[in-house]
């Protein structure tokens, strides 16, 4: 147990700089549309380099254990502790991706994730329909196509930039369920694969909102300032993205790095349960589900650029380069659809309380959340 309890306390060490994590659009005002906070801001905070720094170590230890005799140990052990899911891990699935359906069906109003809302009943009533076609393997691609089809139709209320929170993911869903009745067992072989990239895509792209847009997350802040762990709110914003955009990068490491990644994951998923409540369980249950398939996949191959990952001191280059990859491919994107100045019109969403004015897109409240008062 020696290797695992070590890599584990550097696993706790970045837990510890991230609590519950919930989607702040299904809790908090937002405009997609606002300017956001430009990159040197968070080039110039020394706590995301402080939070780099603590993961860097971490994937550093982690994968000098995995190069080490202690590597298949560890893996061993793994897998002995998840095998009766590893035995099961379809059926798991299978229901899993039905039991969210239903419940997205009942909550009732929303397109595929608690943030997407629409006056459509029939929305819900196809939800409905794909978690029903998810327990024959013949209509399962017609379920996975069908998760395709109601992003798109989403595109209709939503702008397609907000619409990227959920694409990655839906895509990974929508492919393992197409997939895993095949009967190639050369596509077959990465169904998991593709949940498993599905949402590493998913979480890396959301984590920049905390870099883009802190204010967004000052409301819960204030509202529960127990999920700071004490931590100063500036503090503990950016640290907390770090945290998770590069455990969404560890999912698609070394196997060793990913099963931990997904464990810690699935850590701070989970404590977010109590203080938010049904709707991150309902919104992030299938997220947790994958988390722990992830982490009970036996699977010890590294497909994606296998001889680089293997390197320790290229650990600092992956993790640059996806920050480069990521954080141009979010603002450069959200320039070319708003513009320099943004978008600041009216709110898409009733819980948005910023004001709609080029000048303080951050709102009438910002003088109560921390932000430079309106005059």
């Amino acid at each position: 147990m020696g290797p695992l309890l070590l890599a584990g306390a550097g696993l706790a060490l970045l837990a510890m700089t991230q609590s519950a994590q919930a989607h702040v659009k299904w809790f908090a005002p937002y405009i997609v549309g606002a300017p956001p906070e430009p990159v040197a801001s968070t080039l110039g905070n020394s706590w995301f380099w402080i939070g780099i720094a603590l993961v860097l170590v971490f994937f550093g230890i982690t994968r000098a254990i995995e190069r080490s005799r202690y590597g298949d140990i560890a893996l061993d052990i793994l897998d002995r502790v998840t095998e009766p899911l590893w035995r099961r891990l379809d059926d798991y699935m299978r229901a899993i991706i039905g039991a969210f359906f239903v419940a997205i069906f009942a909550v009732g109003g929303v397109y595929l994730t608690p943030d997407l809302k629409t006056p459509a009943e029939w929305v819900s009533w196809i939800q409905l329909a794909i978690a029903a076609m998810i327990f024959s393997r013949r209509t399962m691609p017609i379920a996975g196509l069908g998760i395709i089809a109601l992003w798109l139709l989403a595109l209709r209320d939503y702008d397609l930039f907000h619409l990227f929170d959920y694409l990655a993911l839906g895509l990974g869903v929508a492919a393992y369920l197409i997939l895993e009745p095949s009967r190639r067992e050369n596509w077959r072989v990465h169904r998991i694969e593709a949940l498993r990239w599905g949402l590493a895509i998913a979480l890396m792209w959301s984590s920049l909102e905390k870099f883009a847009f802190p204010s967004w997350f000052y409301p819960l802040v204030v509202e529960k300032p127990f999920l700071t762990f004490g931590l100063p709110r500036d503090v503990f914003i950016p640290m907390a993205g770090v945290t998770e955009f590069t455990l969404g990068l560890g999912l698609v490491w070394t196997p060793l790095i990913r099963r931990l990644s997904a464990i810690a994951l699935l850590v701070i998923f989970t404590a977010a349960v109590w203080p938010f409540g049904r709707v991150d369980l309902i919104g992030h249950g299938l997220i947790m589900a994958i988390l722990l398939a992830v982490a009970a996949d036996q699977s010890r191959e590294t497909h994606f650029l296998p001889e680089f990952k293997r390197k320790i001191r290229h650990i600092p280059l992956g993790v640059a380069a996806a920050f480069v990859l990521y954080g141009s491919a979010y603002w450069g994107l959200h320039f070319a659809f708003y513009g320099p100045d943004g978008y600041v019109g009216p709110a898409v969403v009733d819980k948005a309380t910023h004001s709609h004015s080029p000048e303080y897109p951050h709102g009438p409240q910002s003088g109560e959340i921390g932000a430079p008062p309106s005059k």
